[in-house]
Formats: C-alpha cells, structure tokens, sequence
C-alpha cells in the first residue's frame, strides 16, 4: 500500500506497478466496513470495480484505468479539488476513485458497482459528516452482514430451511482455515462417489448409509457456493467444478443404485437411464429458456407479471420452488426412500415428480413465450444454434435447403422430426433398416429447422426436442436390445453426450461461446450420433457387440469432450465466474 500526495502522483505509482497485478485506488477520508471493500475491489469476476470512494481494476483494464486518472489530473489539476461542487457529478463521483470510474464507463470499460445493503462505504467531507458515517458502520454488524450474503438469495424451501442456517458456519469455519471452495466441491464429489459406492453394495446397510452420505454430500455442495460468497473466491477452476460435479454426483448415484437393485435380483437400469434423461431434458429446457430470453427487447409477458405478483405472497413462492423440485428437495427425497425402501421405488418417484415438474416450468414457460412482446437478439439466436448441437450432416442440410418460414415451423419441424425418431425406435421391429430410414428423416427435419436463426416466440424448444430424440432413442434401442448389458453401456454413453451438453451451457453462461466446432464435428453432432446408434442396432441385432459398440462410443466421446473441456476450463481463456446453480 502506497499513499499519493495528489492524483498526479496516484498516476505515477499505479504506473510503476507490474502490469499483471490487479491495482486499487482508494480515498484517504474513505469510511466504511471492510465486507464492503472486499466487494468492491477483491471479486476477480470484474475486470473494474467501484463503492464510493475506492476503485480496482484487473489487469485487461490497467490501461483503461490510468488513462482515466490522467484524463482526471488533466481536468482538475494534479492537487486540483477532490470533492466537486454540488452542481457537478452524482454524489457517488465526487471522490478521485468516482470521478474515474464515470469516465471508464463513459469510455466503455464495465465497471460493477456490487450492492451494499446495509454496509457503509462513503467519504466524508466534514468533521460531522464522518462522525455520522462512523457512527452507521459501528450500528452494523459486518461479520453477520457477511454470513447473511453467503447464502443465496433464492433457493429451494429444503435447502433455505434444512441446510443454510448452519452450512454457512461452516464455510466460514473453512474460510478461516484457509480451505477453498474447489476442495470443498471435490469433498462433496467424494462423499457422493461413496454414498454411490454404498447404494451399489445393495444391502439395507448399504443403502442406509448411501443416504446418510448423500444428505452430507449436499451439505458440503451448499457450503462451497457459501464459502466462495463468504471469501470472494471466484475462479475459473471453482466454475468448471460446481458446474458439473452436481450432474457427475447425481447420475453416479443413480447408478449406484441401479447396481445394487441388480445385486438385490432387481434390474432397474431403465428406470435409472430414464430419469437422468428427464433430468437432463428438464436442464436443457431451463437453459435454453433462459438464453432465448437473456436480452430479450421489450421482455414483458402477462404470464410473467402473474408470476412477479405471486412473488409478493410469501408461502406461494416457497410452493412454487417446491413444486419444480429443486435439488435440495430431491435429494431429500432420494436420500429417504433410499433409506427406508427399495431403488426401484426411488426411481419411480424420481420419474413421477421430474415428470409434474416439467409439465409445471414447461407450462409457465410456453404461456410466457406466447403472451410476450419481445424481440430475439442475434446473440440469442447463436446461443441456441450452439445449444442445438447440430453436427456435419444437419448443418449440411441447412447450408443447402432454404430456411422454412413461419412464426412456429423451427420447433413444429424439430419435433416431427422427435416423433419420427422415437417413434421409429419404439414402434418399428428392433433392429430393422426402417428404423434407420426414421434416423435419416431425422437428420434431414434436423437441418431444416436450424436453417434459419432461431428468433420466433418458440425457437427456445428446438434443443430441447433434439436433447429428448437422441437421449430417448439410445434408451428404447438400448432396452428393446438382447444384447447383455446394453442399458448399462447406453447410460455410460448418454453420460458423456450429456456432460458435452452441460459443458455447452456453461461456457455460453460465462460468455465464451461454445465448444469448438471441430468438437462438434468430430463427435458427430445430435443427429448424427443418434443416426449412428441405429445403425448399430441394426447391423448388430441381436448380438452382444451392440453393448462393445455403445461402450466403444461412449468411451470415445467421453475422452474427446473431456479433454477439450479440461484445456478450456484451465485456460487463461475460461471465465472468472463462480456458478450459482440452478434451482433443477
């Protein structure tokens, strides 16, 4: 820490500063908590950051930031006034680190300005002004202020009541030991892997414990999120890790217990395959949701100011969190009936509830599409291109037909296309050439509803469709197989075509786009995997090679995918943001 006689000389140090550390400019009269300067100038998301009366800037924006303090010097004089006359800047530019975050902004550079609350940051100007300054902050407490803004603002009714009021005392309880939230994230991986590993043993014991071990494996999952709040450690590493490990957990335990239910005498492994393909449709429906709309212009919905208004009534907002069956409530559930009943009753009401929940969001989600007035942003439409995943042959289909017109025809032509491929896989003979012959209409009603940008009221449900054909179609081929352990392989390989999925979304959340296209070519893209596993059910009917083929596919895509999403997440490329999580 430095201290500079005038802005002139606050140029000066902060040019000698190595140009890869991140610099602060604070005001010397500067009153306030100190939560309130760790949120204002240590959060690493922001290449800039302000609260009254201090300034930080990241590295990419050093330049940006010296150019604004000279720009400052130049207008007010190198020991010219700090503070303006009230007929100048808002209250809040009146310092040196306010009157250069206005001119940042003004010259394009983002600067956040975190919410306070109830925590003070101000410079005062006079004798009395500081002593009421001084005298707000004393009437604070900034450590309880601190645990309150660790927990998340909306969460589920079992997590906000079960869980929070102590996982945050335990992440402070991490914080002050110096652990991170990657290492509590991977503790919470490891308890999970175990309480699979307990489930699959498929004794009572065993199941007792997996459920034990799945309530602990959540509560460590909450306190990551909490300890990175509580600590403000963000980080590229921190976003890879909560963004998958919950997917990776959840579906290892469902495993899990489709292992122990066949050690019981009870093949389940359809019933499991099943609900992490409704759980992976329920994601993509809400992601893709949220992209289409995340500019949207003029983004009002009759729909939506029912749901704003219903907001105001306190025990309809935890109804409604309930309902959709957030994780902290299914977790709950799978926990107990694990406990207290058999894998296979564990699945059933994973499927029935997953199954009302979807109708529910899906629901509120079509009605506030249809009753909106809003404009597709082009940014919008990129994003569900990316989310569709359409690979070499339905990109060839869409390079060459002309793009379909109508409000509705991209969602009306992709879910033809769905029904044709389920259909083909369900109804026609197992194994037949006409099940192929259903995958090659699929790809060509594939291509023609990306053809043109996905911009109409519904265009959000074409990755969704094409999410539910190729995840569905592996499941009905793999189930009406007689090959051994072909269900088993078709979980391994949705899996991996699910975590490149997921990996989709958060890269598009953390504005980089997604996944390189050589990677969508190279794993064949939706349609051309799905096209791929109908092919192999009919050149290996019958045969025990269609489970060496699902297995041979899955390990390939697995090991592709991953590699790619490790490089990137590593990267000095990947974003510096912590993933909140989604209430699904």
């Amino acid at each position: 820490m430095q201290t500079a006689a005038d802005a002139g000389d606050a140029a000066t140090l902060l040019a000698a500063v190595p140009a890869g550390r991140r610099v602060a400019l604070v005001d010397p009269r500067f009153v306030g908590h100190v939560h309130a300067l760790r949120l204002g100038l240590t959060d690493p998301r922001f290449a800039a950051a302000t609260v009254p009366g201090a300034l930080t800037a990241q590295p990419e924006a050093r330049g940006a930031l010296l150019r604004a303090l000279r720009r400052t010097t130049a207008a007010v004089g190198a020991g010219g006034p700090v503070v303006a006359p009230d007929t100048g800047p808002a209250p809040d530019d009146r310092t040196v680190p306010g009157r250069i975050a206005a001119v940042l902004e003004a010259e394009g550079t983002a600067v956040k300005r975190p919410e306070l609350g109830s925590l003070t940051a101000t410079v005062p100007t006079d004798a009395g002004a500081r002593a009421t300054a001084e005298s707000a902050r004393d009437e604070v407490d900034d450590e309880a202020v601190r645990l309150r803004s660790a927990v998340k603002a909306h969460d589920g009714f079992f997590t906000t009541f079960a869980i929070s009021p102590y996982s945050r005392y335990i992440a402070r309880w991490c914080a002050r030991r110096g652990l991170t939230p990657n290492q509590v994230t991977t503790a919470s991986l490891i308890t999970a892997l175990i309480a699979a590993g307990a489930a699959a043993t498929g004794t009572r014991g065993g199941y007792v414990a997996a459920g034990i071990l799945l309530l602990v494996s959540f509560v460590l999952d909450c306190t990551d999120g909490q300890l990175a709040r509580y600590s403000l450690q963000y980080s590229t590493m921190g976003a890879w890790l909560d963004a998958t490990f919950d997917r990776a957990k959840e579906y290892a335990y469902y495993a899990g217990l489709a292992i122990g239910a066949v050690r019981g005498g009870d093949d389940v492994w359809v019933l499991a395959l099943g609900a992490m393909v409704l759980q992976a449709c329920r994601h993509v429906v809400d992601f893709s949701f949220n992209e289409a709309n995340h500019d949207a212009v003029a983004n009002t919905s009759p729909t939506a100011a029912l749901s704003d208004k219903l907001d105001s009534v306190g025990w309809t907002v935890w109804a409604r969190r309930m309902i959709v069956l957030p994780i902290g409530e299914r977790w709950a559930m799978i926990a107990v009936l694990t406990a207290l009943t058999t894998p296979r009753i564990v699945f059933y009401a994973l499927l029935i509830g997953c199954a009302l929940a979807a109708c529910y969001t899906t629901a509120g989600r079509l009605l506030r599409s249809l009753t909106r007035r809003a404009g597709r942003t082009d940014r919008a439409a990129q994003a569900l291109a990316d989310l569709a995943d359409s690979g070499p042959l339905a990109q060839g289909v869409a390079a060459v037909a002309p793009g379909l017109r109508g409000a509705f025809t991209a969602p009306a032509v992709a879910l033809l296309g769905t029904l044709v491929m389920i259909g083909g896989a369900l109804l026609l003979p197992y194994g037949s050439w006409l099940t192929v012959a259903a995958a090659a209409v699929y790809v060509v009603l594939s291509g023609l509803a990306v053809a043109r940008p996905l911009k109409g009221a519904l265009d959000w449900l074409v990755p969704p469709f094409f999410r539910a054909a190729e995840y569905v179609t592996i499941l009905v081929l793999a189930a009406r197989s007689d090959a051994p352990h072909a269900v088993p392989a078709a979980f391994g390989l949705v899996s991996a075509v699910a975590y490149h999925h997921y990996d989709t979304v958060y890269r598009i959340r953390g504005g980089t786009g997604a996944p390189p296209q050589w990677l969508v070519r190279t794993i064949g893209g939706h349609e051309g995997r799905t096209a791929l596993v109908a092919v192999l059910a009919a050149v290996l009917t019958h045969a025990a090679g269609f489970t060496t083929a699902l297995t041979a596919l899955a390990v390939a895509v697995a090991l592709v995918v991953l590699v790619e999403s490790i490089r990137f997440w590593v990267s000095s490329s990947a974003p510096a943001v912590h993933d909140e999580g989604e209430l699904a």
